[in-house]
C-alpha cells in the first residue's frame, strides 16, 4: 500500500488526538455527577446501536454477490432498502410520539435482529424482506433515539445546552471510533477468523441485544403527543402543519435533506471516482481514514458547541465547504490527465481523497449540529413525526440515485451534489435571519406584553 495512504492517515490521527487531549477550559463543561451518568448510558447505548450498523456496511454488497445475485438485483435490494424507509418511516415516527419512544427504540433492535437473521437465507425473496426490516430499523435509528434523548434530557431538568455535549460524544464515538472498530472487526471475523461474510451480521445482531437489554433495564419512557383521541392521520396532519406553518422547521428540513442525500449519494460515488480506471486502492483503510475524518469533525463540533459559537452561522461555512469538496472530481477531471488501468491511485485521485476527507470533516461537524438545531426548533409532540418527514424526500432522491446510478456520468452526480450544498448554504443562512427575527419579536412581545409574537 502506498505511503500517501500511511501519511494522510497519521496526520488526521495526531489532528484528532491533539485536538481531544489539548482541550482548554473554555472547550470544557462543567456538569453534575447525574447529567454524567445520564450521558454515559445514552452515549453507550448509541455506540452498540450504530455498531450494531457498522458492523453490516462492510459485507452487505459482498454477501449479496456470495449468493450469486448481480448488480441490478443488488442495486434492487438497496433501493428497497431505502424505499422501505420513505414509505413506513412517518408511520413508525409517529408510533413513536404516540406509543413511547422506548418502545419504538426496542423496536428498532427486534427490527434489525430480525433483519441480520435474514442474511443467512440465500432466497432473494427473504432478503428483500430483510433490506424492508432493515429501512424500517434505520427510520427508528435516525429518529427515536435522539426524540427519546430530547425529552428526557428537558424532563430531567438539565441545561439545554449540555445536550450539544451528548450530541457531540454520541458522534464522536459511534459516527467515528465505532465504526473504524466494527470495520476491522467484520474483517477479523469474516476474513481472518473464515467465519464467512454472515459472521459480521451475527456479531450485529449481538450489540443490538445487548444495547436493548440496556434500553429495557435502564430507560425511561416519554411521549411526545399521546393523546388517545389522536390517530396516526392527525398525527400527521399536525406533523405536516407544524412544518407548513412555522419557516424555521421547513428550513431545516430542506437543510437536512440536501446535505444527507448528497452524502448518501457520496457513499455509492466515492469508490468509483477514486479508481475510474481499476486503480489499485485499498478500501478499507480509505473507509477507516474517512472515519477518522468524521471524528476529527465531530470533535471540531465539540468545541465550537462549548464555546456557543452560533451553529446557524458556523454551518453556512461547513455547507460551502462541503460544495467545494465535491466539485473537486469534476474540477480535476477537466484539469488533471487519467492514470493507466491497474496502476495504484493517480494524482487527481489523490487530490480527491484529500478533499474527500475534508467532506468527511463536514459530516462529522454537521450531525451534532443539525441534532442542536433540531432539538431546538422541532416541536418535542411530533418530534419523530417530523423527522421522519424529513427523510422522505432524503430517500425518495437515495432511490432516484440508485436506479440511475448508470445512466449519467459520474461528474454529473458530483456537480449535482455540490449545488444541493450550496444550496444547502443559502438556506442555512435564511434559516438563521428567521431565527433572528423570530427572537427579536418574542423579545418586543416580552417587553410590549402583547399575548402573541410578531410573526416574521
Amino acid at each position: 500500500m502506498e505511503a500517501f495512504y500511511y501519511v494522510v492517515f497519521g496526520a488526521l490521527s495526531a489532528v484528532v488526538a491533539g485536538l481531544e487531549l489539548g482541550k482548554s477550559g473554555k472547550d470544557r463543561v462543567a456538569t453534575p455527577t447525574a447529567f454524567n451518568a445520564f450521558k454515559n448510558n445514552y452515549v453507550l447505548v448509541y455506540s452498540l446501536m450504530m455498531s450494531g450498523d457498522w458492523l453490516q456496511g462492510p459485507y452487505v454488497y459482498y454477501l449479496y454477490s456470495q449468493y450469486g445475485f448481480d448488480k441490478g438485483d443488488i442495486g434492487r435490494l438497496f433501493i428497497a432498502g431505502f424505499g422501505s424507509s420513505m414509505l413506513f418511516g412517518t408511520i413508525v415516527g409517529s408510533l413513536a410520539d404516540k406509543q413511547g419512544r422506548k418502545r419504538a427504540c426496542v423496536t428498532y433492535c427486534i427490527t434489525y435482529i430480525l433483519s441480520c437473521i435474514t442474511k443467512h437465507s440465500p432466497q432473494y425473496r427473504v432478503l428483500m424482506i430483510g433490506r424492508i426490516l432493515g429501512g424500517v430499523a434505520t427510520s427508528l435509528l435516525f429518529s427515536a433515539f435522539e426524540s427519546w434523548l430530547v425529552a428526557e434530557h428537558n424532563k430531567r431538568g438539565y441545561d439545554p445546552q449540555w445536550l450539544s455535549i451528548t450530541f457531540s460524544k454520541a458522534i464522536f464515538l459511534g459516527n467515528g471510533l465505532i465504526a473504524i472498530i466494527a470495520g476491522l472487526f467484520a474483517n477479523l471475523l469474516a476474513d481472518n477468523l473464515g467465519f464467512g461474510p454472515v459472521a459480521p451480521f451475527d456479531a450485529a445482531a449481538c450489540f443490538l441485544a445487548i444495547g436493548m437489554a440496556i434500553i429495557m433495564s435502564s430507560w425511561s419512557e416519554n411521549y411526545g403527543d399521546s393523546s388517545e383521541g389522536k390517530d396516526l392521520i392527525a398525527q400527521f396532519k399536525g406533523a405536516a402543519k407544524a412544518i407548513a406553518s412555522d419557516e424555521k422547521i421547513a428550513l431545516l428540513g430542506a437543510i437536512q435533506s440536501l446535505f444527507e442525500g448528497s452524502m448518501y449519494t457520496f457513499v455509492f460515488l466515492w469508490t468509483p471516482a477514486l479508481s475510474p480506471n481499476d486503480e489499485d486502492i485499498p478500501h478499507g483503510f480509505i473507509f477507516a481514514t474517512f472515519m477518522l475524518s468524521s471524528m476529527l469533525g465531530s470533535s471540531i463540533a465539540s468545541r465550537l458547541l462549548a464555546r456557543k459559537m452560533k451553529v446557524e452561522g458556523y454551518m453556512q461555512i461547513v455547507f460551502s465547504v462541503s460544495a467545494v469538496t465535491l466539485f473537486l472530481p469534476v474540477a480535476t477531471s477537466l484539469l488533471v490527465p487519467a492514470s493507466l488501468k491497474g496502476n495504484g491511485i493517480s494524482f487527481a485521485g489523490s487530490l480527491q481523497l484529500l478533499g474527500f476527507c475534508t467532506f468527511e470533516s463536514c459530516v462529522g461537524i454537521f450531525w451534532p449540529s443539525i441534532m442542536k438545531m433540531r432539538s431546538q426548533y422541532i416541536p418535542e409532540e411530533a418530534r419523530s413525526t417530523i423527522m421522519n418527514f424529513f427523510r422522505i424526500p432524503l430517500n425518495l432522491f437515495v432511490c432516484v440515485v440508485l436506479y440511475n446510478v448508470n445512466a449519467f456520468p459520474i461528474t454529473v452526480m458530483f456537480g449535482m451534489c455540490s449545488i444541493f450544498l450550496f444550496m444547502a448554504a443559502i438556506l442555512q443562512r435564511r434559516l438563521m435571519v428567521v431565527a433572528d427575527l423570530h427572537k427579536l419579536s418574542t423579545k418586543a412581545q416580552e417587553m410590549t406584553g402583547e399575548d402573541e409574537p410578531l410573526n416574521p
